[in-house]
């Protein structure tokens, strides 16, 4: 199976609370990302693969050689075989910890890195991933997978916000606990959706 998730931001005691940006009704940043360990776990497999679209932990406090061991324990406590995009808050010396820092699982490496996006195929369709919002223009059979803004989405049926924070959540009819990854029959399904409720939103207009 494939999942794709963004913006975690573990450790990150910035966004700590009911915020409108990210609400995230945790006391510690200790409570919150063992949730998200918990709920990724409970849904992903040990041989699935996970897209995740860059802002993984931010923790400006401590030395970065402390931060990246922190983190790098964090990921190998979650399932699946990580495919990491990297986003705005993510240090270029973390993907150099974990490159050095790589283990197998099943037969390939638990991590695999990427600077600026990923293609996928999934269902007759491509979809490019990034961390940041890409606009595709008239591009009916391609989508864009994207995150970095949280709680904002684009008025675009093509470019879909799969952070935790995202306010596409809203079209599942069965919510997912908070930072749990999205299956990609989930996208399409919030693919559907938005493309509908925009259409609607745009008659309401004329």
């Amino acid at each position: 199976m494939q999942y794709v998730i963004s913006d975690t931001h573990l450790m990150d005691e910035n966004l700590l609370g009911m915020d409108e940006f990210a609400p995230r009704p945790f006391a510690t940043t200790a409570a919150m990302d063992q949730a998200i360990i918990d709920h990724w776990n409970a849904r992903v497999k040990p041989t699935d693969v996970v897209y995740h679209l860059g802002d993984i932990a931010v923790d400006l406090h401590r030395p970065e050689k402390v931060v990246n061991a922190a983190i790098y324990e964090r990921l190998m406590a979650l399932n699946g075989r990580l495919v990491l995009l990297k986003g705005n808050h993510d240090r270029r010396s973390l993907f150099k910890y974990l490159a050095a820092h790589n283990v197998t699982v099943a037969g390939q490496a638990k991590f695999e890195l990427h600077d600026v996006g990923k293609l996928i195929k999934y269902n007759h369709r491509q979809y490019y991933l990034t961390h940041y919002p890409l606009l595709l223009g008239i591009a009916p059979q391609i989508r864009n997978l994207h995150g970095h803004i949280h709680h904002y989405q684009l008025p675009y049926a093509t470019n879909l916000n799969v952070g935790v924070d995202a306010p596409e959540l809203n079209f599942l009819v069965q919510p997912v606990p908070f930072g749990t990854p999205l299956s990609m029959a989930e996208v399409e399904t919030i693919a559907a959706k938005k493309a509908t409720w925009l259409a609607a939103q745009q008659q309401g207009k004329e």
